[in-house]
């Protein structure tokens, strides 16, 4: 394998004419891509995003129609919500969010492509493996890595994210909208919650773990491991395997 850096490509099949991402074309640039072409870059579900970085690629571009030209009237709208959810979480992890972007193009823009494509390489380049920007060993890396996909796997995430649109612009049934700073301090705080109890989940394997024991391994206070582990057990994702003394252990139910 050579030592240039890693970049998952997706394609919107009516965005970009096939013979400007030709394999020769992509193998003079300065990062090595794979190309995944899809119907529509709504397609490309966040979790894929996440996998791909759990595989060690460096970076993941997608590409599709532009701005109100998506043939499925709002795939690209609801990829750019999903980017810029990904983005806060890759900001939590000590990520750089400049290894994802998204961008819309047309067929008739090929020039447009090749600087695209170029300058995302260059900046893959520039930022070195995944994770050195925080100097994280591969470990941390891969919890982090493994929470965050996790995370971006839950209903309630994936709803405030289809609903922002409604609940800013359209308002809820009283007509009341809901300011953006608003939206957004909302979304923040779900997806702290929402990786932070996948961490707890993660760190939980064929051992049952105390309150303590979890604190030292995620990194967080026991009075929230037990926020968390209240909010775990109602959803019926942790249980009391056994009492340590005057410790409960937990274990994570179904793995």
């Amino acid at each position: 394998m050579s030592g240039k850096r890693r970049v998952s490509l997706f394609v919107c099949d009516w965005a970009v004419n096939p013979n400007e991402i030709s394999d020769e074309t992509l193998s003079n640039l300065p990062a090595d891509f794979s190309l995944v072409k899809v119907k529509c870059v709504g397609r490309v579900d966040p979790t894929v995003v996440l996998e791909a970085f759990i595989q060690g690629l460096d970076g993941v571009m997608i590409l599709g129609c532009h701005l109100g030209d998506c043939h499925f009237i709002t795939g690209n709208y609801y990829t750019e919500k999903r980017a810029a959810m990904i983005k806060r979480i890759m900001e939590s992890l000590e990520i750089s969010p400049e290894r994802l972007l998204v961008d819309w193009i047309s067929p008739a823009e090929g020039e447009r492509l090749a600087e695209l494509l170029r300058d995302f390489s260059e900046k893959v380049v520039e930022l070195g493996p995944l994770g050195s920007e925080a100097n994280l060993e591969l470990g941390e890396l891969s919890q982090r890595l493994f929470a965050s996909k996790g995370a971006l796997a839950d209903d309630r995430l994936r709803w405030l994210v289809g609903m922002e649109r409604e609940l800013i612009e359209g308002g809820n049934v009283f007509g009341e909208k809901l300011p953006q700073d608003e939206f957004d301090r909302v979304m923040d705080e779900s997806i702290r919650k929402e990786y932070q109890r996948n961490r707890i989940l993660h760190s939980l394997g064929e051992d049952a773990l105390t309150i303590k024991e979890m604190a030292e391994a995620v990194g967080l206070p026991p009075r929230e491991i037990l926020r968390h582990l209240i909010a775990l057990e109602s959803d019926g994702l942790v249980s009391v395997a056994e009492i340590d003394g005057s410790s409960p252990r937990y274990r994570k139910i179904g793995g």
